[in-house]
């Protein structure tokens, strides 16, 4: 029967595995939005707003939004199961963009706007710095997925800073995917990594 720390690392392995179908959340969202919804030009937040005009609506904003808080929490979570393998600093950074994204659910932009940024940001500045740290740190037993997580961690920082700089850029939701959506791949890379019949004990 495997031990308390044992079950834990599995359940937290199983919760950042599931956490890619999130992108399902954004395609079901944007998929009742009325008025034009691109991927590439329109930031995430506009699918979580709860006002509608004429030129604009997503009446499944309440999806986007439950999205972001029970992500958010998901990721929160999987990174206190998993706080052994991905280390105190990792742990923490990930706990912080849960929070942030948790945050980021309950003041949608429409509502508040400099709210919404002070909630979303964190999460900009943490996963990036989370996935280099993991990244060195898997690295000595697992080079492939070491040196994975830290591309990923530089491409999503220099997509978080692109999008942050292009403001309401034509690439600007491109841009801002291509920062939140790698994570969800590459945390679920280290995630399986951490099933029993893949795992190899730290030395």
């Amino acid at each position: 029967m495997p031990d308390a720390p044992s079950r834990a690392i599995r359940l937290g392995a199983l919760v950042l595995l599931l956490r890619p179908t999130y992108i399902a959340a954004e395609v079901v969202t944007a998929a009742a939005t009325t008025g034009g919804y691109s991927f590439v030009a329109d930031s995430v937040s506009r699918l979580g707003e709860v006002g509608c005009t004429v030129a604009y609506c997503s009446p499944r904003h309440e999806v986007m939004n439950g999205a972001f808080v029970g992500y958010g929490l998901a990721l929160a979570g999987g990174a206190l199961l998993l706080a052994r393998p991905l280390g105190p600093w990792v742990a923490a950074l990930l706990v912080v963009s849960g929070l942030s994204s948790y945050a980021t659910g309950l003041a949608p932009l429409d509502q508040d706007a400099t709210l919404h940024v002070l909630a979303a940001t964190p999460l900009f500045v943490a996963q990036p710095l989370a996935l280099l740290l993991l990244g060195r740190r898997v690295r000595p037993d697992r080079p492939r997925l070491g040196t994975a997580l830290i591309a990923t961690g530089a491409l999503t920082a220099a997509a978080a800073i692109g999008f942050v700089l292009s403001g309401d850029g034509a690439a600007g939701g491109a841009l801002e995917r291509l920062a939140l959506w790698p994570v969800l791949f590459g945390l679920a890379a280290f995630a399986l990594s951490q099933h029993p019949g893949v795992r190899r004990p730290r030395p």
